[in-house]
């Protein structure tokens, strides 16, 4: 690599410098030299070809890349929009010169488009522009090496699994690499292990774990050449508080208030409204979800509760209005069944406190239907007969004291039948009411759970 001295050739793409005025001072002569150096490197210097010696040899170049911000996120295109920092450094054989001869200058500063530059792209770029990085300068030394660092805003397609969303993890992946050049032209490798993360700016969504590096080398059905590319892998993890206050503790408070419909009284009304205005609350809240999420076959976390909790309250209210059937049974009904009088009535009444007024766990069991109190109508009509006479000197009017006599138990009873099933239905709804209940912890625990 030899000091060239020629002048007379102007820089590709501007015009020749102005002489400098002479000066007094080193300063002056500082800039004669700088100006005759860069008149001296690029004198017949083509950016076109590749700078070495022997075309047989490749051309190392090494890249480090250093995470300043992640702009965005998308998950429903799956594009991850962040602001890098990209450093490429190669050693051009043509741009070396001896410092001595021009007055100690070790480096100066140029643009880009003066020198050639490899053609290092992101593969898995997902911007409609095909735009690099920004032409910036480039930093020459005395011996022939290039550090080029420029700034770039990429777009990168990042494969998204909401599975556990909004407990979930990313990994998205940066894939740098020559788009012309093969392995035996231009040999890639990462300057470190891992991306720099020592000026990234913290997002208030995603938290970086790291952003380790690995190199590849592909072979690509097309060509028989090497292709090497190096593939940062940015680890995210998402702050979840946002979604844990504003999608998840809102679905939570709402899905308790499906069992409390078992704890309304039937004669409400308000028993079947409480169950639907709960359902479509939660519609809504899935809809917010579903907007944001890629259309993918995987259902997030969040979503499997929504989907689990609107089930839930559609069998709660299903379960409502066959308890209200039982409720309403009318005067006509059958009798309670032996089974269930003794079961229900007897076994679970206790089990969840459910007594009828002026009842208590001490008090005595209710009397059945049809069970005449002493001193009755029927009681007077046996003592009546014993004595072997009338009691009233009107026979007719003793025949239409107990007509009247049977109508009222028969309307005593039928009274007591429609008051057993409507014990029922109530012992029904506290039993239903904290089956529900459980359901709704154990699956909120559930998702909660996930968090930890």
């Amino acid at each position: 690599m030899g000091t060239r001295t020629g002048l007379g050739s102007r820089v590709p793409g501007s015009a020749a410098p102005p002489a400098p005025a002479p000066r007094a001072g080193g300063r002056a002569a500082q800039g004669r030299l700088a100006y005759k150096l860069l008149h001296d490197l690029f004198d017949n210097y083509s950016s076109a070809l590749r700078p070495v010696d022997d075309t047989d040899r490749a051309l190392n170049v090494t890249l480090q890349i250093t995470l300043s911000q992640i702009i965005d996120m998308d998950e429903r295109n799956q594009v991850l929009t962040s602001y890098l920092w990209v450093r490429q450094a190669w050693l051009d054989a043509f741009l070396a010169w001896d410092k001595d001869a021009y007055g100690g200058i070790d480096s100066i500063r140029v643009p880009s488009s003066y020198v050639w530059r490899p053609d290092i792209v992101l593969y898995n770029k997902a911007d409609e522009q095909l735009s690099g990085p920004t032409e910036t300068n480039v930093v020459l030394r005395s011996d022939g090496r290039i550090v080029w660092d420029a700034p770039a805003i990429t777009k990168s397609s990042c494969k998204v699994d909401v599975s556990f969303f909004p407990f979930d993890g990313q990994q998205c992946r940066l894939t740098f690499g020559s788009w012309t050049y093969d392995g035996n032209q231009v040999d890639l490798h990462n300057r470190l292990d891992a991306g720099d993360l020592t000026d990234f700016v913290e997002n208030v969504e995603w938290e970086v774990l790291g952003m380790p590096a690995t190199r590849n080398v592909v072979t690509y059905g097309c060509c028989s050449e090497p292709y090497p590319d190096v593939t940062y892998t940015l680890l995210l993890k998402r702050r979840a508080s946002f979604y844990i206050f504003n999608l998840l503790l809102p679905c939570i408070l709402i899905s308790f208030l499906a069992p409390l419909g078992f704890y309304l009284p039937a004669d409400s009304g308000e028993k079947v409204s409480l169950g639907v205005t709960v359902l479509l609350a939660l519609t809504v809240f899935q809809l917010l979800v579903a907007e944001s999420m890629p259309p993918a076959e995987s259902v997030p976390l969040i979503g499997k509760y929504y989907i689990a909790t609107m089930t839930m309250i559609t069998a709660s209210t299903a379960l409502t209005i066959f308890i209200m059937s039982i409720h309403h049974c009318g005067p006509g009904a059958r009798p309670v069944p032996r089974w269930a009088r003794r079961l229900i009535l007897h076994y679970m009444a206790r089990i969840f406190l459910v007594y009828e007024v002026g009842e208590s766990c001490k008090g005595a069991r209710p009397r059945r239907a049809g069970t005449e109190e002493p001193g009755g109508t029927g009681a007077a009509e046996e003592r009546a007969g014993a004595r072997g006479g009338c009691a009233c000197p009107h026979g007719m009017l003793l025949s239409n004291v107990g007509y009247i006599a049977g109508c009222f138990r028969e309307q005593r009873a039928a009274q007591r039948r429609a008051s057993d099933w409507k014990k029922v239905a109530k012992v029904m709804d506290r039993f239903f009411m904290w089956v529900f209940f459980v359901m709704v912890f154990l699956m909120s625990a559930l998702i909660v759970g996930k968090a930890v």
